[in-house]
């Protein structure tokens, strides 16, 4: 009998719950651990969340990450104070309108994002090699599903 349930998948449902505790156990390891091994120093996840968010939209506004990470906007507002203050974001005033301020990631911001990756990639390479070959076949298969669940679940409500 064919599973009909929301995500089933060839007869079996995916249990949703033990893959997102699956994705926030590695997403709080690799992070921690590529930290400890770029040689940059610590940045809270907040503060990393709120960059990756303007280097994927150069010229966003802190209402616009603020929406979009879900967060209050003076937690923002404060967070992005201490990136400006680290060198990791500009903020550009509207000539017309000095109001309106766009956020624009700096060159120190791509390279310690290209460090973190190169980390991250790193961090689950070595627990990767330790799968047998039909776990790292079945995670190399999974990668465009997971790239697409990214971009899903980033999209607003």
């Amino acid at each position: 009998m064919e599973n009909t349930q929301p995500g089933a998948v060839r007869g079996h449902a995916v249990d949703h719950r033990q893959l997102a505790v699956a994705l926030i156990d590695i997403s709080s390891d690799v992070r921690r651990k590529s930290h400890e091994n770029a040689g940059i120093p610590l940045l809270p996840n907040g503060m990393v969340d709120i960059m990756r968010v303007i280097e994927s939209q150069p010229g966003i506004t802190v209402a616009e990450v603020a929406t979009r990470l879900d967060r209050q906007f003076s937690n923002v507002s404060t967070q992005l104070r201490e990136l400006v203050a680290r060198g990791l974001v500009t903020r550009i005033r509207d000539a017309a309108d000095k109001r309106y301020v766009t956020l624009h990631p700096t060159e120190e911001s791509q390279r310690i994002r290209t460090l973190l990756e190169t980390a991250w990639a790193e961090a689950l390479g070595a627990a990767a090699a330790k799968l047998r070959p039909e776990e790292q076949e079945q995670l190399a298969g999974s990668l465009p599903a997971l790239q697409r669940l990214a971009v899903l679940i980033g999209e607003p409500s």
